[in-house]
């Protein structure tokens, strides 16, 4: 499996236009054929920070969600938003080989 965690800092004015783009990300990444897992989740204590948690069945599978039309149009209107740069982080998922 490939296991991304995207961190995310928006902009306090843009909280709920970030989180309706998003949701138009995440519906149509989960219908991707590689795609085992995808989910945004919002910090409770601090509402304007996110983790996408996305998880392909491959790196390949992963590289191509990046080409979609959906993952294009998100980057570009949710650029605006960030207050600061995304950072995504690779894992390894170890529950596969306990």
């Amino acid at each position: 499996m490939h296991v991304t965690l995207v961190h995310i800092r928006v902009k306090p004015a843009f909280v709920d236009d970030f989180m309706a783009a998003t949701q138009i990300n995440v519906k149509a990444s989960r219908q991707e054929k590689g795609c085992v897992h995808f989910d945004l989740l919002q910090e409770i204590d601090k509402p304007t920070q996110f983790i996408l948690y996305e998880m392909f069945k491959d790196e390949q599978a992963a590289n191509s969600h990046k080409s979609t039309p959906h993952y294009v149009t998100w980057r570009h209107d949710v650029a605006p938003m960030m207050a600061s740069p995304r950072e995504g982080v690779r894992y390894h998922n170890m529950s596969e080989t306990l």
